[in-house]
């Protein structure tokens, strides 16, 4: 073989492995991107409201859903509620276990109007951690959150009269703790014990 078609086999690889690199890091990469920027209805996280609060209100909606299979209920404990703009705001949502045996899941959410997302701001939340509820139990989780002021300096962001914060329950692999005390029952999480015949 000469040294061109070797240089272009090495040039190749190099590509292919580039390519296979940056396949893997797409993920993380368009997650902070789209928690940089509020694309996609990311929101952003802060340690503290901002000094900042202002006259002008914005209505926040609180939506609950469960992926498919969960078995609990999940319902935000008020629809929605009227803050001021850089605000801070507490709403809470309640969950219950209906089922016989532990369950645990984790929360994913979005923030709707997409434009939103950016000024849209979680001081705490329960969507951070995993949740846990045993036989039976029901729990209020709460969400500490505000508008950023400096939405209505976003052309787009100046037009929001309401956000919707949504939530939807995924069910988790219980931690080693807990499924260790589970007695096997020959199910995957969150699928009901089958009825013997």
């Amino acid at each position: 073989m000469t040294v061109a078609p070797k240089r272009t086999a090495l040039w190749l690889t190099g590509i292919a492995a580039g390519m296979l690199g940056l396949s893997f890091a797409a993920v993380p990469l368009y997650d902070l991107f789209c928690r940089m920027t509020g694309f996609g209805g990311t929101t952003s996280v802060a340690e503290t409201a901002p000094d900042t609060i202002l006259d002008q209100t914005i209505k926040v909606r609180f939506d609950a859903s469960l992926e498919a299979g969960m078995p609990w209920t999940f319902k935000p404990v008020v629809p929605e509620m009227t803050i001021r703009l850089g605000e801070t705001g507490l709403a809470f949502y309640e969950v219950h276990n209906p089922t016989d045996r532990p369950i645990a899941g984790t929360a994913s959410f979005n923030v709707s109007p997409d434009v939103a997302g950016g000024y849209f701001t979680k001081i705490a939340c329960f969507c951070f951690d995993q949740q846990v509820l045993q036989p039976g139990e029901t729990a209020e989780l709460p969400v500490s959150f505000y508008v950023d002021p400096t939405i209505l300096d976003d052309i787009d962001g100046q037009n929001v009269k309401s956000i919707t914060l949504s939530y939807t329950f995924h069910v988790t692999d219980l931690p080693k703790a807990e499924a260790a005390l589970e007695p096997a029952t020959g199910t995957a999480p969150g699928e009901p014990p089958s009825a013997t015949k």
